[in-house]
């Protein structure tokens, strides 16, 4: 087993081939046997905003957010168990309570409060299952191209990933669906350090292990594994009706189309909506000015009510 140092020194190897996209020291979470790594980068007492990435990205795609905005706030993006930096487990069972668990727990690790979410693809269904579990740590929320909802299905290209063994042969033996999204998930195209940084940790088999894993813990029907904690998720919304919520939209995601847009919509009416017209399914790749410049906004105009100074004594002395 490596040691904290080691993992840090191999991290910073191994994104040494696109620094300058991802200029970031490493952080490693022990969860168990596994290690869980993570960036926190920006003044530890700042209004925390918690980065939640999907398939088959990592902390990666957030980069130039946490960078523009890692001066003012605390900036913590985790890569889940599978992904980007973190240890990538063959014999786990990579089901959505498994990574609402680690996020958790990183949570918690952190002591993190005030949580704005932001989230993107499979981040969503993670980062509303930690909203349902504590809403007390969750304030705000950043919602781009993703669910927490059951009812709407999913496109016949991820459909096909999960035959059984095309499915393995393609995303884990061709890396076909990582390599796919990089041309299929974004409008604009991508410079070649840009693709080379979200598809480094997906290198070989083994690597690609939750790239396959992810697509075939979507619930698509009653009878799955993950169906049940995803109606919980979906179930609990209801509470969070007054929860500040900001929708960010690539209107040409082929994936989580506008129809997803118009559902969170529906159960968040008063959520602030932004729509990239020409972007994709990667709208902070295609439409990163815009993005942040609607965060932005979204933050200021949404500002946290201030602690009380018997709540900052407390956390002051954990």
């Amino acid at each position: 087993m490596n040691t904290s140092s080691e993992r840090g020194a191999l991290a910073l190897q191994r994104t040494r081939a696109f620094a300058s996209e991802f200029p970031f020291e490493p952080h490693f979470l022990e969860t168990g046997a596994l290690a869980q790594h993570y960036l926190d980068e920006g003044p530890r007492d700042g209004e925390t905003l918690l980065f939640l990435h999907g398939n088959p990205t990592w902390s990666f795609l957030w980069r130039n957010l946490v960078k523009a905005l890692r001066t003012r706030y605390r900036c913590v993006a985790p890569d889940h168990i599978g992904c980007g930096l973190s240890d990538k487990p063959q014999d786990y069972a990579y089901r959505l309570a498994q990574h609402i668990d680690n996020l958790e727990r990183l949570v918690d690790e952190l002591r993190l409060e005030r949580i704005t979410l932001v989230v993107h693809d499979w981040g969503g269904a993670i980062g509303f299952g930690l909203a349902q579990r504590r809403p007390d740590l969750v304030a705000r929320a950043v919602v781009m191209n993703t669910a927490a909802f059951t009812g709407l299905k999913a496109p016949l290209r991820i459909r096909a990933c999960r035959v059984p063994l095309v499915g393995p042969l393609a995303v884990r033996g061709l890396n076909a669906f990582a390599r796919a999204a990089t041309v299929m998930a974004t409008e604009r195209g991508l410079a070649p350090d840009v693709k080379r940084g979200l598809l480094a940790p997906y290198g070989s088999w083994r690597e690609r292990i939750a790239t396959l894993r992810f697509v075939e813990d979507i619930p698509l029907a009653a009878t799955h594994p993950s169906y049940a904690t995803l109606r919980a998720i979906e179930a609990h919304l209801e509470a969070l009706q007054d929860l500040p919520l900001c929708l960010i939209w690539g209107a040409r995601d082929w994936c989580f189309t506008l129809e997803f847009l118009n559902e969170w919509r529906r159960r968040f009416p008063a959520a602030r909506a932004h729509v990239a017209p020409d972007a994709g399914h990667w709208v902070t790749e295609d439409a990163g000015d815009d993005v942040l410049a609607w965060i932005e906004r979204f933050l200021a105009d949404r500002p946290l009510p201030r602690q009380s100074r018997s709540r900052e004594r407390t956390l002051e002395h954990r």
